[in-house]
């Protein structure tokens, strides 16, 4: 077999009592990196304004993305009810965030609700930019956020795609592989194009995002990263809900391009905020 993506050996590390899953980490550090390119961005709108915009970031970081995390649950639980419900589920496993299970979409949905009662709460105390602004600054970091979030998905050997032949194939191991391909040795990494794809999308976004108006750089963000998981749901293997042919991940794909697209050309027909 030729050379192709082995799969970690181990998913977590255990330092004295205490129990690191990689998949909680690579989650960690892209919040982390969010937070800190997001702020740079925000406060760079705010020197052409002579605002003081430090800290504002972090500070609605910490509702929005509890809030962003819980969507993500939800939505993954709310697709996936057969996994904790029912004589084959199991409720105590819906708290078990560490074994992989967030879905984007609830996670931009309900940290944009959280984004947004922060926000407003901290602007009746100083002058502040437009949310959508805001949202403008956050998206590139965003991107990169799930770019190395995916990477947990890569130490927890799931939501790999269809058996590929190919020196980028990704090597699962034989207990991992799902029924039906336990022949197969090495299947797309989907993660890795995932990962590549919104890392592109966000250098596109820092370098045009500045010629468009307010809260357009968003849109495009959702847009984009749409059009991309249409394809790569398409590639993948796992256990998902089919309706007329297409994966439920699919049709929330296509129904959030078509919204980001309508956003995008309604507010670039506005005046600059």
């Amino acid at each position: 077999m030729r050379s192709s993506i082995p799969t970690p050996t181990q998913s977590q590390i255990d330092i004295g009592p205490l129990t690191f899953h990689f998949y909680a980490l690579c989650i960690i550090a892209g919040i982390a990196v969010a937070i800190w390119l997001g702020d740079r961005r925000l406060r760079s709108y705010g020197n052409s304004a002579d605002l003081d915009l430090t800290g504002v970031v972090s500070e609605v970081a910490v509702i929005a993305v509890p809030a962003g995390i819980i969507g993500g649950r939800i939505y993954h639980v709310a697709t996936t009810p057969e996994l904790y419900f029912g004589s084959g589920g199991s409720l105590l496993s819906i708290l078990k965030i560490w074994q992989g299970g967030l879905g984007i979409w609830g996670a931009i949905a309900l940290g944009v609700v959280g984004a947004l009662v922060s926000y407003r709460r901290i602007a009746k105390g100083r002058e502040l930019p437009s949310f959508r602004v805001f949202l403008d600054a956050l998206a590139p970091g965003i991107l990169l956020a799930q770019a190395i979030g995916r990477f947990g998905n890569w130490f927890n050997a799931e939501l790999f795609g269809r058996p590929l032949d190919s020196w980028w194939a990704l090597e699962i191991p034989y207990k991992l592989r799902p029924r039906g391909y336990g022949l197969f040795e090495t299947f797309h990494p989907t993660f890795l194009y995932e990962a590549i794809w919104t890392t592109l999308l966000a250098l596109l976004l820092i370098k045009f995002g500045g010629k468009w108006r307010g809260g357009s750089t968003f849109y495009i963000y959702i847009a984009g990263y749409s059009a991309a998981r249409f394809f790569i749901e398409a590639v993948r293997i796992d256990s998902a809900h089919d309706i007329f042919g297409l994966r439920i991940n699919q049709w929330t794909s296509i129904l959030i391009f078509i919204l980001g697209l309508v956003l995008f050309y309604r507010n670039q027909r506005k005046q600059r905020v």
